[in-house]
């Protein structure tokens, strides 16, 4: 009976740690930046950084790291002339949590509906990061008249391999759910701790990363996007862009080990009109540890 018992408090225990987590509710956004539209799905946070008169580059972040992620990119890109809009996934930084899958549709009619309650109806740049350049290369690949350049932060999106455990939590339901559950938010610390030391365009990053797993509902969604979203690759998509001659920069980390360099040599076999930009000594974190060295992609 004891030992029955002990099986049960192991396998509920991730769930009642999920469920004592904070919500994201008003008083959780009560220091948050920028503004917030009501969408189909929930909340969503959004925010410009500068003057209205200039050229947008909308920018996308990836699975884990919220729109923070870009602050370092956005300063400089305000400082070239530009007009940068940043927002929040839902069931990251300060958006809402909604259940469900998190695939194409998912995420594509989240910018469709952010950018129509914007009121946003010309071409613009398009920026993705990681997770963030599988849901711009959609995007574009299905409104290829709104985009003036697309830029590709090492994207996911190539197939690469992930690993034994992560596709027994992708493919294997409910085990896979206990199992992520129950080992993602110390494989999350880990991960970013691995990066503490290194200079950053973004304050505090590392410690911002970790803050999210102190909220309801980000563990379930990094889970439902490995599932419905990187479970899938972009091939039909780049095809498409090519097929749209869309001008289109992708920008790699040599040392990055998340999306390997080799993602590289399979985009070039689905589109070959890329312009390839890799930079020498940088990780996975590319967009705000090597902000400057990137930049050269946007001149």
């Amino acid at each position: 009976m004891i030992l029955f018992l002990i099986v049960i408090a192991i396998l509920v225990a991730p769930y009642i740690i999920e469920w004592r987590r904070f919500t994201m509710d008003a008083q959780a956004r009560a220091d948050a930046p920028g503004k917030f539209a009501t969408l189909s799905n929930g909340i969503t946070h959004y925010q410009f950084h500068g003057p209205v008169d200039r050229p947008l580059v909308v920018c996308v972040h990836g699975l884990t790291t919220p729109s923070f992620v870009y602050e370092g990119l956005a300063k400089r890109l305000v400082e070239r002339g530009h007009r940068v809009l940043v927002y929040d996934h839902y069931g990251r930084g300060y958006s809402d949590r909604p259940k469900g899958d998190q695939n194409r549709a998912f995420f594509v009619s989240h910018l469709e509906e952010l950018l129509e309650h914007l009121n946003i109806d010309a071409p613009f740049d398009l920026v993705g990061y990681s997770m963030g350049g599988w849901v711009v290369t959609a995007y574009a690949a299905i409104h290829p008249k709104m985009i003036k350049r697309l830029f590709l932060l090492a994207p996911a999106g190539m197939g690469h391999e992930l690993g034994w455990t992560a596709k027994l939590v992708r493919d294997v339901p409910i085990i896979g759910d206990w199992v992520f559950m129950a080992t993602y938010a110390t494989q999350h610390r880990r991960g970013c701790e691995l990066e503490r030391a290194l200079d950053t365009t973004v304050p505090f990053v590392v410690d911002r990363q970790q803050k999210e797993l102190q909220y309801r509902g980000f563990i379930p969604s990094v889970l439902a996007s490995l599932r419905g979203a990187l479970a899938n690759d972009t091939k039909e998509d780049h095809q498409r862009i090519a097929y749209h001659d869309l001008d289109v920069h992708a920008i790699w980390g040599a040392a990055d080990i998340v999306i390997p360099l080799f993602a590289k040599d399979q985009l070039e076999v689905w589109n070959p009109k890329v312009r390839h930009h890799v930079i020498e000594g940088a990780g996975h974190g590319v967009t705000y540890t090597h902000t400057d060295a990137m930049m050269a992609a946007f001149d």
